[in-house]
């Protein structure tokens, strides 16, 4: 991809960044360095190795070499000669995301490029505004909360269980139909979190198309697969520009500029008719998401005060965050089980086998317990989001000056062995998730190979912690975790359950058309080579429930 290669209107943004580029490398320059960590060498000036990561064919084409080459830190190139400093080593990555608190905040391009896409919300809070939000939404994801959504879940998964046997099997007759399944868990998923978070009904899957439907397809891909030259330039400067003036970009001309900003402005929008029925219908007196945010919105004590635009843009972060990563693992476990028939089969055993304990003594669906007791399901689950983590690279700067611990040491360039990074304020830091996922001190020797076993046998005793889930770091860590990352896991449950009891997952034939890559988007994307969108094309076969 050429540099130059750019249009009338592009030419906007580089006016902009062109002016600054100057003193942007004087700065780094000045910089005090990596001095010896090793690293690969940079492809260009312009990009550095950030080319590198956008533009590969599936996250981990690099990075994965990386780690194997240089262990679990390494430093990589930014654009305009940045030097930045990459972590998969567990140590290190519990002192940067958990042990420091806030001394290790969000780069200040991803916290405009978050504002941009869902405003004052929790994503785009830091320190003492983000402790204040997180105070605030803890409630509506307490255990207690959570448990009492579980009838939802499996209410939704049933449905889309019947959907797909009236829409996609029975027209096929004998045939196993190959279809998209990360549509209809899409559709799923925004049901769930508008009737669980919000009391609002999508009716997505009873094909109402809702205008936010709309608004989210392909929105990641839209604005982060394969972004211009030019664009990674220039959102390497934000840095070094006030943060107000930040927010004004989102009015500048270019495709993934205007799909943000057509997102919150239709959300702002619409979380406001939600409020409105909410205060009409004469609700808001418990827990659920809508109680908690109407109730900081009016709250008198400024700690635990949202403002009318945080309680709007509150609404949505949880409506993208709480279906479009979900939908995305739902898909994920469901390929790796398709690719692991043997695998599948277990799972599907064990489900039906709770099944019929629960029908003994009884009961009429499964309970948390029963789901949290299914090994062999909670597995392969796990497996497949460490092989497939949906956000699968974080950034941070160092707020002060540093030292940054590993677990296991580095070798320099000087041959010598390191057990710690110091780094300066301002140092740009990339968290690795998905090579963190497949670090061999952390998951064993075969750690780039399914192996759902390791979830059985695991030691935790002698892992360092980091993620909040299975130590994985799929929802982040630490301060900046996930709040419903509990939500997530117990839906993603309860609906593969359904799904699994009740259809036979395989891989259709192995043509170009139909191979499976992991797009570098926003959120790692299931996509063909060469396709325009999110496509997950599954054979499915309905195998009754027992």
């Amino acid at each position: 991809m050429a540099f130059f290669e750019t249009s009338p209107s592009q030419l906007y943004y580089l006016a902009a960044g062109v002016l600054l580029v100057s003193a942007a490398a004087a700065v780094r320059l000045l910089r005090p360095s990596l001095k010896g960590i090793r690293g690969p060498p940079r492809s260009s000036f312009w990009l550095g190795n950030e080319g590198d990561m956008r533009y590969q064919c599936d996250v981990g084409d690099v990075e994965f070499p990386w780690l194997g080459e240089y262990g679990g830190a390494w430093k990589i190139w930014g654009p305009l000669g940045e030097e930045r400093l990459v972590l998969a080593d567990p140590k290190a990555l519990q002192y940067v995301l958990q042990t420091s608190g806030y001394r290790f905040p969000k780069r200040p391009d991803t916290r405009a490029n978050a504002r941009m896409l869902l405003g004052d919300g929790i994503i785009w809070a830091h320190g003492e505004r983000h402790q204040r939000h997180r105070k605030i939404m803890n409630p509506a994801f307490s255990v207690p909360q959570l448990k009492s959504f579980l009838p939802l879940f499996l209410r939704h998964g049933e449905k889309l269980a019947q959907k797909w046997k009236e829409e996609e099997i029975a027209p096929n007759g004998d045939q196993a139909p190959v279809f998209n399944v990360h549509k209809w868990l899409s559709r799923t998923t925004l049901d769930v979190i508008g009737e669980a978070g919000f009391g609002f009904h999508f009716g997505a899957l009873d094909d109402a198309t809702h205008e936010l439907s709309k608004i989210y397809d392909n929105l990641f891909v839209d604005t982060s697969l394969y972004p211009p030259a030019w664009d990674i330039v220039f959102r390497s400067l934000w840095g070094f520009l006030p943060e107000g003036l930040l927010w004004y970009f989102r009015y500048l001309p270019g495709r993934e500029y205007r799909r943000f900003r057509g997102y919150q402005d239709f959300m702002r929008v619409f979380a406001r008719k939600l409020i409105s029925q909410t205060k009409t219908g004469a609700k808001g007196e418990g827990k659920d998401v809508m109680s908690v945010l109407m109730h900081a919105n009016e709250a008198e004590n400024p700690k635990l005060k949202l403002t009318e635009v945080e309680m709007l843009d509150q609404i949505s972060t949880i409506m993208l965050a709480g279906h479009d990563t979900t939908a995305s693992s739902l898909t994920w476990w469901l390929y790796e089980l398709a690719r692991h028939p043997d695998w599948q089969l277990r799972v599907r055993d064990e489900i039906r086998d709770v099944r019929r304990k629960l029908q003994e003594r009884g009961d009429d669906d499964f309970s948390i317990s029963d789901l949290e007791g299914m090994s062999v399901m909670q597995a392969t689950l796990r497996e497949a989001m460490r092989i497939h983590p949906i956000v699968w690279l974080l950034n941070r700067t160092a707020g002060q000056d540093d030292v940054i611990p590993l677990l296991k040491p580095i070798v320099t360039e000087s041959g010598q062995e390191i057990s710690a990074i110091p780094v300066r304020k301002g140092q740009n830091i990339e968290i690795s998730i998905a090579t963190y996922n497949r670090n061999p001190d952390v998951w064993g020797a075969d750690a780039g190979e399914w192996n759902p076993e390791r979830f059985m046998r695991i030691d935790k005793a002698g892992m360092t912690s980091v993620g909040v889930f299975a130590n994985l770091l799929n929802f982040s860590a630490g301060l900046r975790a996930c709040l419903g990352w509990r939500f997530s896991v117990i839906e993603m449950q309860a609906i593969a359950a359904t799904l699994i009891e009740n259809f036979e997952f395989g891989l259709p034939p192995q043509t170009k058309e139909n191979i499976i890559h992991r797009k570098p988007t926003g959120v790692m994307a299931p996509m063909t080579e060469g396709g325009t969108s999110i496509w997950m094309g599954l054979k499915v076969k309905y195998c009754g429930s027992a």
